[in-house]
């Protein structure tokens, strides 16, 4: 009997966010592992007793990045961690985008402004600011170049706590056809979703964000797939070494699907949107542990 984490933020007195958690746990069970969540700061966790570690939903790790990436140091020094370490520290970086366009993935096109650098903003369009190590719309805004003023101190705000900015041109194309996130488990396309977008003008940057509003299921189309399949191949190590992937994609003017972003540490799966991929996540995570149920 296998035994398996999957590994969780604390809410505290919150509700959990996690919907898909407890569901995964059941069927894992079911499945006949011994699994369990945790918590990736839990001091009391044994990580070396469990035979696969899958980082799940540890949202609130951007805050606490070094710490993070401390703890996935560690962990892959016990046991074996999904994914692996040298992908969850590529990828806690969004500055992988340029990497990404580097290979020739179609991206959204990006500039980096670390602190102390010189701000450039754009003069002749809407754009977006947000940290290279973020999750659910924090610390995001979008802004036209009258709001310059307001840009440069949300700028100022993330310097003086140490992230470093993305700038990208604010792509209009998500207002009509949405954010299309393509999920693969195991190597394979498990299922797609779209949303709406998140960033509505005049949003404070500090503002909290419903991070997947107006979400459907969907239905990839050739080019999406392609894209989201290049993007993966340039993962450093490739794709085979990918337990789970999550590639976000938006419209760019010409019409044609771009990489948002890459999530290869702790995507939301959309389970409770897609319960048909359960059976086929919980013997992929089975698999991974060496496990293979009948």
């Amino acid at each position: 009997m296998p035994r398996i984490a999957l590994v969780t933020y604390d809410p505290g007195a919150e509700p959990h966010r996690d919907a898909d958690l407890p569901v995964l746990v059941r069927a894992l069970v079911a499945a006949g592992a011994e699994a369990e969540a945790r918590y990736w700061d839990d001091p009391e966790a044994h990580w070396a007793g469990y035979d696969l570690v899958v980082i799940r939903s540890t949202w609130d790790y951007s805050g606490r990045s070094a710490q993070f990436g401390a703890w996935v140091e560690r962990v892959a020094a016990l046991t074996r961690l999904a994914n692996p370490a040298p992908v969850v520290r590529w990828n806690t970086d969004k500055r992988y985008l340029g990497e990404l366009a580097a290979a020739q993935v179609p991206t959204v096109p990006t500039r980096y402004v670390a602190p102390g650098e010189p701000v450039v903003l754009p003069a002749d369009h809407e754009y977006v600011i947000k940290p290279t190590s973020g999750a659910g719309a924090r610390f995001a805004a979008r802004y036209t170049p009258a709001e310059r003023d307001t840009a440069e101190r949300h700028l100022a705000r993330m310097h003086a706590e140490g992230f470093t900015a993305m700038v990208q041109p604010y792509v209009r194309g998500v207002d009509v056809s949405g954010e299309r996130a393509l999920q693969f488990f195991g190597g394979r396309l498990l299922h797609a979703s779209r949303k709406g977008a998140v960033l509505a003008p005049g949003t404070p940057y500090d503002a909290e964000k419903v991070a997947h509003p107006d979400l459907e299921r969907w239905q990839p189309t050739g080019a999406e797939l392609a894209v989201a399949e290049k993007a993966l191949a340039a993962v450093p190590g490739g794709a085979a070494g990918l337990l789970y992937a999550r590639v976000d994609l938006v419209d760019a003017q010409d019409g044609q699907p771009r990489v948002m972003e890459l999530e290869l540490v702790e995507p939301n799966l959309f389970l409770f949107l897609h319960p048909d991929s359960l059976p086929r996540v919980t013997q992929e995570i089975l698999t991974a542990a060496e496990y293979v149920t009948g």
